[in-house]
């Protein structure tokens, strides 16, 4: 791994809190993701299961975690099962962990080796009623491809037909969308490395530049930081580009008079972060580019006032699309009459600002969280309002990730990352 060890407490005490929420005589599996082909004999780089990682701090493929806190053997109560290492696998693969090693990662004392697994969980199956499956029931989910995860609920169902079945999601939705103080350290570590990669492509960026280039400044800084990758697929969107929400194409050459919306992101130790800067692509802003931003900026930061312990995201975002609206009308992009006539279902902001304001953020960068459910303290948001304009060939976007704090305004762990015009434009040139 690229990252530095994390303390094992963090995965000791997120155990011990799914665990407290489980059913009487009950366990509970997670599994690693696959390796997935791309044909011959490629693969995908290994991404671990957010939920694996989140529970033991495995970042290992063929891994299995099993939770039985009721189980009649102590031993038994948590288990990690890991592919064997052998000095073979050592040298042509590199070193994967030990019995030793997983129990210094994760806190697990019990780690059997895979070929092990039928065995072992025989007996466990004889001495528990229910067991707890892990499904994606995440809002945006939309997975086609059968994952290891799916695989092992089919074999243990078909195998022991007479168990009860219980969903691990919703305790985790619960637990994952409120941070511990090590998780917003690696979340801050994450944002530092971004703040690293902008400062470095404020001094690249001119006319002529592709956005290619861009992404490789990016990547460059990242690397060196020891993230492994951006947290997501980056968006470096020059001129119109920036009117499409999800360009991901970043191969169109930056012209000046444009501006270059950059929604980029990196990872670290499996934790992400979120930006947005827009930025001239000549170092200054014309007249009505700086009218936007300052309108965007604006937003953004009475948006940022708002998230509070007992704010519902549903009237959060209503409460965002008003104040939306009355810089919408400050600059001329609506009247109104548009607003008066506007569909409540589809208000008229919505022709220059059609997504959400805010969402979770975290181990993935859409993350867990209950949307219905009041917000807490330790939920990481994200804050991204925008105007997009197609018909004067530029959009601007601003987004910056927050802590929701037990009083007061949210903590931004991206408040030295420059967003004020005037320091853009003197750090440009």
């Amino acid at each position: 791994m690229k990252y530095l060890p994390i303390e094992r407490d963090l995965f000791i005490k997120n155990r011990k809190n799914f665990m407290a929420q489980m059913k009487p005589k009950s366990l509970a599996v997670f599994n690693s993701n696959d390796i997935y082909p791309i044909s011959a004999d490629s693969t995908m780089p290994f991404e671990q299961h957010r939920d694996i990682f989140y529970l033991s701090g495995v970042d290992q493929e063929e891994s299995i975690l099993v939770l039985f806190p009721d189980a009649p053997e102590e031993k038994h109560r948590e288990i990690l099962f890991l592919k064997e290492t052998s000095e073979l696998i050592a040298i042509w693969e590199g070193e994967k962990l030990t019995k030793e090693r997983a129990f210094e990662v994760s806190g697990v004392k019990t780690v059997y080796w895979l070929q092990e697994l039928e065995k072992v969980f025989f007996e466990l199956m004889t001495q528990c009623d229910t067991v707890y499956v892990n499904t994606n029931e995440h809002y945006r989910a939309n997975v086609e491809t059968e994952t290891r995860e799916d695989r092992f609920t089919k074999w243990w169902k078909e195998k022991y037909p007479a168990h009860s079945v219980a969903k691990s999601n919703p305790i985790l939705q619960r637990l994952r969308s409120v941070k511990d103080k090590i998780e917003i350290d690696l979340i801050q570590k994450a944002c530092d490395i971004t703040e690293k990669g902008f400062r470095r492509i404020l001094g690249f960026v001119k006319p002529g530049v592709w956005e290619y280039e861009v992404e490789a400044e990016y990547m460059h800084e990242f690397l060196r930081n020891r993230s492994k990758k951006f947290a997501y697929t980056p968006i470096i969107a020059s001129g119109n580009n920036a009117n499409v929400l999800h360009y991901i194409e970043n191969n169109q050459q930056c012209k000046d008079g444009d501006l270059l919306l950059m929604d980029v992101g990196a990872e670290y130790a499996n934790y992400s972060s979120d930006m947005t800067r827009t930025i001239p692509v000549s170092g200054r802003f014309t007249k009505r580019q700086r009218e936007v931003y300052d309108a965007v900026l604006r937003v953004k930061n009475e948006a940022t006032k708002m998230l509070v312990p007992g704010e519902l995201w549903k009237p959060f975002h209503i409460e965002v699309g008003k104040i939306m609206t009355s810089e919408l009308l400050g600059l001329g992009l609506l009247d109104k009459a548009d607003v008066q006539n506007e569909d409540k279902d589809w208000p008229a902001y919505k022709k220059y600002f059609m997504h959400g304001t805010s969402h979770h953020m975290g181990l993935d960068t859409h993350d867990y969280g209950l949307l219905h459910e009041p917000m807490q303290a330790g939920n990481v948001f994200t804050v991204e309002p925008a105007i997009y304009i197609p018909d004067e060939g530029f959009g601007i976007r601003l987004e910056d990730d927050v802590v929701i704090q037990e009083h007061g305004a949210p903590f931004n762990l991206m408040r030295s990352i420059p967003i004020e015009a005037e320091e853009i434009e003197a750090l440009m040139n």
